[in-house]
């Protein structure tokens, strides 16, 4: 079974091709400036080698999808002989809010949920809805379409974890809550970590998905109890240019002196704030390392405010799951960044974790980084949200 993978934005259509037969990427792409002028199509082959890419002009995503039907079956980099091998389409969604609380197939009502939710993700599920209607339109009603949710994996968090300290009338009117992001890459490296340590029931997990945009988990028992993003994914500690959690009236005290509207005071906490804005250098972990080795102290501030801000999590999820067995880092930083695991293991070193230094110094592949010694497991597992995204959509096509 081939089942094509779909994350959908407002301007942009990212694929990927995955047989289900040994689970392995046969393509993968991306549509870029959808609706703009310049627009962008990239197209790879299972081993990352660029086959095409070209300026495309795409003006709405039915075009975009038909440009990668074509990458597909046709010339250098074809992997398909008819289209009717793809056997279904799964798709990423940003915010299932309440609704979803896991995977579902689509239908005309799922899709009119998913647009519902737009005010709670505004910039994400009505260009989900767009990706999904452009699928229908490419490749027809006979080829399943399934939408997998990044809030789902966080339904099991408890009201006292998931409700703010506002009135509950918002609740009630407006679904105002907790819902948390990066749900598909914790569900996965969650399930890998259980694997891992051989059992799910009796397990007590921190997840670290941190990379530009970076939320963690605490799981217990294979389920989510708590995360650190909120309503939007701007909650939580700080990341590339989202400034994380701050005290409200921040918000309000900076609009009054600015003069910022919502919409101007939501794109300066979402686009210019965290590391690009605390550093000046850039939201790019990479940047900002190399300013910190030429001895910028706004860069140096800024690697410091988020790495404690992560530690002073961690602990407060320790608490909250009752101890720890393992902590798990994934995401481009998470998978990457050394130097940021070691302060994160070594502000653990009073419940007896200790890190095995060589094996920390590795990048973006599985490996245990714990020392033999340690009290807790700590793993550094590559996220792969693309694949829970094709195992769902299997798993529903194949009990239809």
């Amino acid at each position: 079974m081939k089942i094509l993978v779909i994350n959908a934005g407002s301007s942009s259509l990212k694929y990927q091709l995955i047989d289900m037969d040994g689970e392995k990427c046969i393509a993968k792409g991306n549509c870029e400036r959808i609706g703009l002028e310049g627009g962008l199509f990239s197209y790879e082959n299972a081993d990352g080698y660029e086959i095409d890419k070209e300026v495309y002009d795409m003006p709405n995503h039915t075009v975009a999808f038909g440009r990668v039907k074509a990458a597909l079956t046709e010339g250098e980099g074809k992997v398909l002989n008819e289209l009717s091998e793809v056997s279904a389409i799964g798709h990423r969604i940003v915010q299932g809010g309440a609704i979803f609380s896991k995977s579902v197939l689509v239908d005309e009502k799922v899709i009119e949920d998913i647009d519902g939710l737009s005010p709670l993700a505004p910039l994400h599920n009505p260009a989900h809805v767009q990706g999904i209607r452009a699928a229908k339109a490419a490749f027809g009603d006979d080829v399943p379409q399934v939408v997998v949710f990044d809030t789902s994996f966080h339904q099991t968090m408890p009201a006292e974890a998931y409700m703010f300290g506002v009135p509950y009338e918002f609740y009630e009117k407006y679904a105002v809550r907790r819902y948390g992001f990066h749900g598909t890459s914790h569900r996965y490296v969650t399930a890998r970590c259980c694997e891992l340590l051989g059992k799910t029931e009796g397990t007590r997990i921190i997840t670290c998905h941190i990379g530009n945009g970076s939320s963690l988990a605490a799981v217990k028992d294979g389920k989510v109890i708590d995360t650190t993003m909120g309503l939007t994914p701007l909650d939580g500690f700080l990341m590339g240019s989202r400034c994380g959690a701050i005290d409200p009236s921040v918000v309000t005290f900076i609009m009054e002196k600015e003069g910022l509207t919502p919409s101007e005071m939501d794109t300066l906490m979402n686009k210019k704030s965290g590391i690009l804005g605390i550093s000046g250098v850039s939201s790019d972990d990479r940047d900002l390392a190399k300013a910190m080795e030429e001895g910028n102290e706004r860069a140096q501030l800024a690697w410091d405010m988020r790495s404690y801000q992560i530690r002073k999590l961690v602990g407060g999820y320790i608490t909250a799951l009752g101890g720890l067995d393992a902590i798990v880092f994934t995401a481009g930083v998470g998978e990457n960044q050394c130097r940021l695991r070691k302060e994160i293991l070594d502000s653990l070193s009073y419940l007896g974790v200790t890190v095995n230094e060589e094996a920390n110094a590795t990048r973006r592949q599985e490996i245990e980084i714990s020392g033999p010694d340690s009290t807790v497991k700590a793993y550094v597992i590559p996220t792969n949200e693309e694949l829970v995204i094709a195992r769902d959509t299997k798993a529903i096509v194949e009990a239809l």
